[in-house]
């Protein structure tokens, strides 16, 4: 494989980015369609379903499916329900991570760090792998990959990580890297989660139950060494515990169920109409698995679990909204950051000290 083009550059010239830093965080989060239309969709979805870190059935078997049954049927139903939660700048998700990339940077940036944070998607645009070109082309020599997803996962986490290594193949002068696997226990995160519920029960009110719905996984990747499970318990358990609620107040559920073979349960849907059915008439909704809100709290849990709940005798739902931008889970995500970016050299430079490095070595010219 040949490798690409290397940026023109003069040797030992600063960087040429608007911070003049050579270190970046890479934020990567799932991605999005360009448009709420079934072409984009259909695009979308074509590169989002041929991961095979997404679908682990044989290749020849999958695309038979992908290609001849669900590219055909499934881009109308996704784009029409896009269209729901679509905003005049664009998809959810893309906004909210974008406001995301410059609030971190901002965020770094009052703590004295020069850090260039670049948004990038792993399914549609911006493209990780155009955004590590960009980068490049700006002097970067250092990266930290931080994915957003508080919860590691085969199907998210290394599929983040697959993508920065497939650039790395056509890359001759390769930048340093790093990389987040998860943050699902870590402190401040949690006390993010937690300030949000706080700030949302004080002016909403409270419900009955603070349910915690989760994306959901196969099952099989469970029992495979998948530890996405795992780390979706122990982050409800850790909320449930910085909010004092007892073992009846709280569920974790898992939604976004894809086809017909086993998913982690309890499944969310089904769980709010046994409720609703049951004595349960007021939830609370929240999905700690995403950092940012999508198709996925903006439609189906918002709007479509909302709908499950009600129709089947509850009175009061009430969503959650993700971190997106709280200046509470910017914060935890500055915290997380700084600690991987120990030992790079992220402080302003010192005009002091740099005049007297160039007058060490304007002497040192002149002794030869």
């Amino acid at each position: 494989m040949p490798f690409l083009p290397e940026p023109t550059q003069r040797h030992g010239a600063a960087p040429a980015g608007p911070l003049a830093t050579d270190t970046a965080i890479l934020l990567c989060n799932l991605g999005t369609p360009e448009a709420p239309t079934a072409p984009a969709l259909r695009r979308y979805l074509a590169q989002f379903l041929s991961d095979p870190r997404v679908v682990e059935i044989p290749k020849l078997i999958w695309l038979v499916i992908l290609h001849g049954i669900i590219l055909r049927v499934r881009p109308a139903k996704s784009a029409a329900k896009y269209a729901t939660v679509w905003t005049p700048d664009g998809s959810p998700l893309k906004v909210w991570t974008e406001k995301q990339a410059k609030l971190l940077q901002g965020r770094l940036g009052e703590q004295g760090l020069r850090v260039r944070v670049a948004p990038a998607m792993r399914y549609g645009a911006p493209a990780i792998a155009a955004t590590l070109d960009g980068l490049k082309r700006e002097g970067i020599r250092r990266v930290l990959v931080l994915p957003a997803y508080p919860q590691y996962s085969g199907a998210t986490t290394a599929s983040v990580i697959d993508d920065v290594a497939r650039w790395t193949l056509q890359t001759r002068h390769l930048p340093e890297f790093r990389f987040i696997n998860r943050y699902h226990d870590d402190p401040a995160y949690i006390g993010a989660l937690a300030q949000s519920v706080r700030e949302h029960w004080q002016r909403e009110g409270r419900g009955e139950k603070l349910v915690m719905s989760f994306h959901g996984m196969p099952e099989r990747t469970l029992h495979l060494g998948d530890p996405y499970h795992c780390e979706c318990l122990k982050t409800g358990r850790l909320l449930a515990e910085a909010l004092g609620l007892r073992k009846d107040e709280w569920l974790v559920s898992f939604q976004s169920r894809f086809g017909k073979a086993k998913w982690l349960e309890p499944y969310t849907e089904p769980s709010l109409i046994a409720l609703a059915q049951g004595s349960c008439k007021s939830v609370d909704v929240i999905c700690p698995g995403f950092s940012a809100d999508c198709l996925e709290t903006l439609e189906e849990i918002n709007q479509e679990a909302r709908e499950a709940f009600l129709h089947a005798g509850g009175q009061r739902f009430t969503y959650i909204p993700c971190l997106n931008d709280h200046p509470a889970g910017i914060r935890a995500l500055a915290s997380l950051a700084e600690r991987h970016l120990q030992g790079w050299p992220l402080a302003a430079p010192d005009a002091a000290a740099l005049a007297a490095q160039r007058e060490r070595a304007l002497a040192a010219g002149a002794k030869e």
